[in-house]
């Protein structure tokens, strides 16, 4: 297993990573045992879930992490180069096969301090892994938890299409956003590698430039198309026949031109792009005739894509002009869809909502795959236990969770989840049907008794140091499990403004344990 992109690597970190393992290693300590965990400490988007993702990948580059000649050549002469021989002999004989894994599975709705990852393992080892799985993490959870809130927004019956790879980080930031956009919650994208890669469909019709391509009817090489019976007929004829019943007289020729010649290239597959001059005077009723021609062969169109203005107003005002025609022409097109694109956020979506529209397909590129409200999501990687003895760090606003710790989901009568709860490894885990207690980790006044009807186990041994124990699920399962979870959690926790925080507690052992190993660990102030 090797990781997707072929930068990622050993060398794919921050000196600092190296110069830590050579202090390790002059120290001795490069095998001690360490427990490292990877969370956040705040969703992001100004919600309260983020979807976690990246899993896959941490696992393909676990399983080849290893110094090649090369790398090591270059440490040696370059950044490294103060370095004693001997540390370079050592880095010859790194891999993660003494390296477990312990994770949430991918796609998981995660909370702030609930591990993502724990990495247990030599020091040294740990240490190295540190940057590169932040990267493999950071990026496609924050997509995929951008993807999920435009699913929410756009709703379950609607189809989303992501098509940002013109407008992403480079070609590596286009295929990842169109992978965990997948993930998130999206239908398709319009990024073929990402297809191919990935098993994601692929969606797309035609460019302004098409259409701008044609200046009339004259253009066309062509004017017949071969009918679902196989009889060779005059397209173009049916479609002026189409334009004259309709008294779609005054179009644009050019344009018409242009969905003739796209029909006759995609007939079982035809979508325009209507506002390259005028959405309501030429672009739909051009689209029009070429549908009812296409429907007359036998075909049945799929419908329109709008790029600008009021994408609102002209959906509804499409399907008028469709529902209209049908009672004129007697033809059925309740099935066309509208795809609605332009720069689409958070904002504008609710904003249609808020006005009503009769889009069916919302195609987001840039704000997904930039994520414009946020561009980072803050994962950090933290030692929390080294040779047995559990580690805390005090700073102010960062205080750590010690210690090896598992986390479970409690869920309520209702079949919602109640909470999420972190307990210390080997301590009795909660139960159904049984009380359990539970406590904020760091204010002692908010406590209280749960009784969850059913408990889920979130964290799981991915990676034993020789192979996968759990297996990597495809993206399609995992974004079901995505979208399952999005119907099953409270919609005022994914709500985009003002969501609910959903809980997560310790037990009370894991509180007493942080508390006491703080006031061991906190320096005390002499006053004079």
């Amino acid at each position: 297993m090797y990781p997707t992109n072929p930068l990622v690597d050993s060398t794919l970190t921050d000196l600092y990573q190296l110069t830590m393992a050579y202090g390790y290693w002059k120290a001795g300590k490069v095998d001690d045992e360490a427990v490292f965990d990877l969370f956040f400490r705040k969703n992001p988007f100004d919600g309260e879930f983020t979807v976690f993702a990246g899993l896959g990948e941490v696992i393909n580059f676990v399983s080849s992490f290893g110094f090649n000649d090369s790398q090591i050549d270059y440490l040696k002469k370059g950044p490294l180069k103060v370095c004693e021989e001997g540390f370079f002999e050592w880095l010859k004989t790194v891999d993660c096969s003494r390296i477990k894994i312990y994770s949430l599975a991918e796609g998981t709705l995660a909370f702030p301090a609930v591990p993502l990852i724990r990495v247990e393992g030599p020091l040294a080892v740990g240490q190295l892994l540190e940057t590169t799985l932040l990267n493999l993490i950071n990026y496609p959870s924050l997509e995929a938890t951008q993807a999920a809130r435009f699913r929410l927004l756009a709703g379950f019956d609607k189809k989303l299409v992501e098509f940002g790879l013109r407008r992403a980080q480079g070609p590596d930031g286009g295929v990842s956003a169109s992978r965990y956009s997948y993930i998130g919650g999206f239908d398709g994208t319009s990024n073929v590698k990402a297809g191919e890669l990935f098993g994601i469909p692929v969606m797309g019709t035609h460019a302004h430039s098409f259409v701008q391509a044609f200046q009339g009817l004259d253009d066309l090489k062509s004017r017949t198309l071969v009918d679902k019976e196989g009889k060779e007929r005059d397209f173009v004829d049916c479609v002026l026949r189409m334009r004259g019943d309709l008294r779609f007289t005054e179009t644009n020729d050019g344009e018409l031109a242009a969905f003739i010649s796209y029909a006759q290239a995609f007939p079982d597959r035809f979508l325009a792009l209507v506002d390259t001059y005028d959405t309501r005077r030429s672009g739909v009723p051009n689209f029009i005739c070429v549908a009812a021609a296409l429907k007359h062969f036998g075909y049945e169109p799929i419908g329109i894509r709008i790029d600008s203005e009021d994408l609102a107003y002209l959906s509804k005002e499409s399907k008028r002009m469709f529902r209209n025609v049908s009672k004129t022409l007697g033809l059925d097109f309740s099935g066309l869809t509208i795809t609605a694109s332009n720069e689409l956020n958070e904002v504008a979506m609710t904003e249609m909502q808020r006005q009503g529209h009769e889009i069916d397909v919302f195609g987001i590129g840039t704000n997904q795959v930039t994520c414009e409200a946020q561009p980072a999501l803050g994962c950090v990687y933290k030692l929390v236990m080294i040779d047995g003895n559990p580690r805390i760090k005090l700073s102010k606003g960062k205080v750590t969770i010690p210690g090896r710790k598992e986390g479970y989901r409690l869920i309520g009568a209702d079949k919602t989840p109640l909470l999420d709860v972190i307990i210390k490894v080997g301590d009795e885990a909660p139960e159904a049907g049984t009380k359990f207690f539970c406590r904020h980790p760091f204010e002692e006044s908010k406590r209280a008794y749960v009784m969850p009807t059913e408990v889920r186990p979130l964290h799981r041994l991915y990676w034993d140091g020789q192979d996968t124990v759990q297996r990597i699920v495809d993206i399609h399962e995992t974004k079901n499990y995505v979208l399952q979870q999005l119907k099953e959690f409270r919609p005022d926790h994914l709500r985009p403004v003002n969501p609910t925080p959903f809980k997560v507690s310790v037990s009370d052992e894991l509180y007493s344990f942080i508390h006491g190993l703080w006031m061991q660990e906190a320096p005390i102030a002499t006053l004079s």
